[in-house]
């Protein structure tokens, strides 16, 4: 041990001590673990090395410091480490042949952990395309696919709070990492927690002749793809509408200004405050536009003193949409479109262009989908246009695997989304893409502007055509993982058995009529009692069917510490069933 500390008498810890001094050449992580030590914060010591951080979402995401448990040089260098080695174990023509390409935003650290990422593939013989400056997030997996590169690497915690930061896996079919890579490249890492002679060296990145600087050239042919989906360049260049943008202090703002620009419209509004990378997020509490008007102020505040009537915003790794628009019944009164709202409206929207440039009748060859957890809207409009719905079970990565699979099919993924406004609009990022939704809405807001509509009325014929979907998603912060398990365990064991969840809401008032849980396999709904999406026991999921058709669902979040509810009611498009499943929801809401 280069540093004497004294001993806490544990001796896995002071094992674990020894070996993480020994290993980090980080000056700061090593003074975090020296100075508790010191104090002799035994606890705390525990948490942060007696355990380690493992692959959830596509990759890792979490705290900002020192140990095992947080986000730090050490952590990444292992996991740089067992990433290459499943590289090589899996893919190793491809890996050497066309590379891995690295991405990463503003946060503090995340340039340096995409070097220390490149350098370790790089002294291993892979080439390495590393953007030069920070870049959205659907620009690693949109370059892995232009360069055929065995994997991707992008440093984000998207819109995590300024002390997190993380590191997301895409695969060659550029998805994000499914089963069994996650659990392959976590054995990997573990069997490679030595960093190798060369891991803390960065010096190849100066000199080797492998390392390759994709940003103009996958910003080139990004825009050249967007340029292809849009409808009409002349109605665009035309609308009178103006949008205000904000990249809530991510990497947003000059890539959103060019696809404007290559969509044919005028410029947009920027929220100055908000233009510019900056880690520390100063003008927002939490930098996720998901949190609606908290988090859209200085945008509502830029909107109304320029006159403009739409606000677009990404989040800090600019792959997620918020839109809002301004009412006309009200001085100053602003709409914030929920995810779902917004799912309706741009698959809408992709469906209509589609038919526009293509025969209706391709409809079987074209496909939808959304996640489980979000708004049924897109099933039902499937069912009334002839087009395909599927859906998965939560997050991207589900769903850009399965576009994958179509598209390795023959077949045409025209929209995807989940409700936490991430929307995919086209395939040729198969991720969410806020850069590409923010155009897409832009165009729709253009084209019902010409129609005299906005989108709330739009919205409303959306219902009108299809049926209303009602819905109410938020969540509740918990920090204890044992009251998470106690609170889900409580709901599968309700009457101290097995499977035995409950059977009613306020004393019989609301009955449930199925419950799928995601975490066991069970689903009362099927004749075996199995369900058929997949399961995942590493996460909680339950989702409870009423009699009265609210459907509602609560599950654990892979990368923040929330219990998620969401729920929804679906009612025929008719004004007395609207008013009644109005009721029954609001309802239902408070028990």
């Amino acid at each position: 041990m280069n540093t004497e500390v004294p001993l806490m008498d544990d001796k896995e810890l002071d094992e674990k001590i020894k070996e993480w001094l020994d290993w980090d050449k980080n000056e700061r992580t090593r003074a975090e673990i020296q100075s508790l030590c010191l104090s002799k914060e035994v606890e705390k010591l525990k948490k942060l090395l007696l355990s380690r951080m493992k692959f959830g979402t596509a990759g890792l995401r979490g705290r900002m410091g020192a140990g095992y448990s947080q986000m730090n040089d050490l952590v990444i260098i292992q996991t740089a480490q067992g990433l290459t080695i499943h590289l090589e174990e899996t893919v190793k023509d491809v890996a050497y042949n066309n590379g891995v390409v690295i991405g990463y935003d503003g946060r503090h650290n995340s340039k340096r952990w995409a070097e220390l990422t490149a350098a370790i593939l790089l002294n291993r013989g892979i080439p390495v395309y590393l953007f030069s400056k920070v870049c959205p997030t659907p620009y690693v997996p949109f370059a892995l696919l232009h360069y055929k590169c065995a994997a991707g690497v992008m440093v984000t915690a998207s819109h995590n709070p300024k002390e997190d930061n993380g590191f997301k896996v895409y695969w060659q079919n550029g998805a994000q990492i499914i089963s069994p890579h996650d659990k392959d490249i976590q054995k990997n890492i573990e069997n490679n927690l030595c960093p190798w002679e060369m891991s803390w060296d960065i010096s190849v990145l100066r000199s080797s002749k492998h390392l390759i600087d994709p940003l103009e050239e996958a910003n080139l042919y990004y825009m050249q793809a967007l340029k292809q989906d849009i409808l009409d360049p002349k109605i665009n260049a035309n609308c009178d509408i103006k949008f205000t943008y904000s990249a809530m202090h991510g990497v947003g703002y000059p890539y959103m200004a060019e696809a404007f620009k290559t969509a044919n419209f005028k410029p947009f509004i920027i929220v100055e405050e908000q233009k510019d990378p900056d880690p520390k997020f100063p003008t927002v509490k939490f930098p996720n536009p998901e949190e609606g008007k908290s988090a859209l102020d200085l945008s509502i505040k830029t909107a109304n003193t320029n006159n403009s009537t739409i606000i677009l915003a990404n989040d800090p790794d600019a792959d997620r949409l918020a839109v809002a628009e301004k009412q006309s019944k009200g001085d100053n009164e602003w709409y914030v479109f929920n995810g779902n709202e917004l799912g309706g409206l741009l698959g809408w929207w992709c469906w209509y262009s589609y038919c526009q440039q293509n025969s209706k009748e391709d409809a079987s060859n074209c496909y939808m989908m959304s996640s489980t957890v979000s708004s049924k809207i897109l099933k039902t409009m499937a069912a009334v246009e002839g087009f395909n719905f599927i859906e998965t079970l939560t997050g991207f990565k589900w769903m850009g695997n399965k576009t994958a699979e179509l598209q390795a099919e023959n077949k045409k993924v025209l929209f995807a989304y989940e409700e936490a406004i991430g929307f995919m609009c086209g395939s040729a990022v198969l991720d969410k893409d806020g850069i590409s939704a923010g155009v897409r809405a832009a165009e729709l807001v253009a084209f019902l502007s010409k129609n005299g509509m906005s989108l709330m009325d739009k919205l409303k014929d959306l219902f009108s055509t299809y049926g209303y979907h009602i819905s109410n998603n938020s969540y509740f912060l918990c920090y204890e993982q044992e009251v998470i398990e106690h609170l889900f365990q409580r709901l599968r064991n309700f009457t101290g058995k097995p499977n035995t969840y409950p059977q009613s809401l306020l004393n019989g008032k609301y009955e449930i009529v199925s419950v799928r849980d995601l975490t066991t396999g069970h689903d009362s709904s099927q004749a075996d009692k199995k369900a058929i999406l997949p399961v995942s026991r590493s996460s909680q999921m339950i989702t409870f069917a009423f009699k009265n058709g609210l459907v509602a669902t609560l599950r654990t979040s892979g990368t923040e510490p929330k219990i998620k509810y969401y729920t929804e009611l679906c009612a025929p498009a008719t004004e007395k069933c609207v008013e009644i499943s109005l009721l029954i929801f609001v309802e239902a809401e408070h028990v």
